[in-house]
């Protein structure tokens, strides 16, 4: 199994910002030497429990710890920016580490309402996500119309490669445009658990050759894997209070075990955990291996990406650990 990995740079109670950060740089290292394919970071605004609201620059950051993985975003959230510029940005990211570079874009504004307002200066319009992305792809791939805005403008660093760029997406919107732009596609299972591998299958069906000649299908799949059953109950209880606090718009740090067992839910918060766990995979390696293996065959897909946010960075490292022992990774070239 190819095997990635998307980092949301959780901040756990109890811990800054500043831990989440460091955080997220041991274990882009650490997936470095295990021989993980890519690392990608998401785009978060104004979140207590997620704090990148930049990858490009955290991407930069990683780019000089590591020697071989994939580095990319997962995503950014492409109706905030012009394209032209993120376009720039994951250039120049290009120029200072060649062929590891992937831009991952999405629609959705990572935060809510206000904060996404505030972020794009009272702009934020999700309707015009298609044609950015057509736009990113036409300037990647130097097919600019004529007349368009943008043609004529030279377009740096002007360095031979250019990153991967791939569409993320939780429904059949965004399989159905990466089908018709001809882009890699990552659907988010993490998010949505019903329905994902239909909306791989008519990926696939509907793919045009664009800026990718063939379809590519990746799963993003939220995994925890632990030593034994019971630490990993532990950590799926406190998944369990984070969901409710989601599910109740409560902003807040990512609870920690001790927090989750001091937690009684009631009727309402167990009605919102029957519904939110089949969006999580947790337990021993086996039966986390043997889950992911289920998953991957039934999106008939390319490669998994782990999204893994647990009740402590500790748990979060040695989950990874173990799934790169269950699947036998090993270091190589970059994809």
């Amino acid at each position: 199994m190819k095997l990635s990995i998307l980092d949301q740079s959780p901040v756990i109670h109890g811990h800054g910002a500043a831990d989440a950060v460091a955080a997220t740089i041991e274990l882009a290292q650490m997936a470095d030497e295990l021989g993980y394919t890519r690392y990608w970071c998401a785009e978060h605004h104004g979140l207590h429990g997620v704090c990148n609201p930049c990858p490009e620059v955290m991407l930069a950051r990683l780019g000089s710890v590591t020697r071989r993985i994939r580095l990319g975003s997962g995503g950014v959230m492409l109706p905030y920016y012009s394209a032209f510029k993120v376009l720039e940005q994951f250039m120049m990211l290009e120029a200072m580490f060649p062929g590891r570079i992937d831009l991952g874009v999405g629609r959705a504004p990572g935060g809510d309402g206000r904060a996404a307002r505030v972020v794009a200066h009272g702009r934020y319009d999700p309707d015009a996500f298609p044609q950015l992305v057509a736009d990113l792809i036409a300037l990647a791939s130097g097919r600019l119309p004529d007349g368009h805005p943008a043609a004529g403008v030279l377009l740096q660093p002007a360095v031979p490669t250019r990153p991967q760029l791939w569409m993320l997406g939780s429904s059949d919107f965004g399989g159905s445009l990466a089908a018709q732009l001809g882009m890699r596609f990552a659907f988010a299972h993490f998010i949505s658990a019903r329905g994902g591998d239909e909306v791989a299958r008519g990926y696939r069906a509907l793919f045009n050759a664009g800026y990718e000649e063939k379809p590519y299908c990746a799963v993003a799949l939220f995994v925890i894997c632990a030593d034994t059953q019971a630490q990993a109950d532990a950590l799926a209880a406190a998944v369990d209070l984070r969901r409710v606090q989601m599910a109740y718009g409560l902003n807040a740090p990512i609870p920690t075990i001790e927090q989750a067992q001091a937690w009684e839910p009631d009727e309402r918060a167990r009605t919102v955990i029957a519904h939110e766990r089949p969006r999580s995979i947790i337990g021993t390696p086996e039966r986390v291996a043997a889950r992911m293996r289920q998953l991957e065959e039934q999106f008939e897909a390319d490669e998994v990406i782990v999204l893994t946010v647990a009740a402590s960075y500790a748990a979060r490292l040695r989950s990874y650990q173990l799934l790169a022992q269950a699947f036998e990774l090993q270091a190589a070239e970059p994809a």
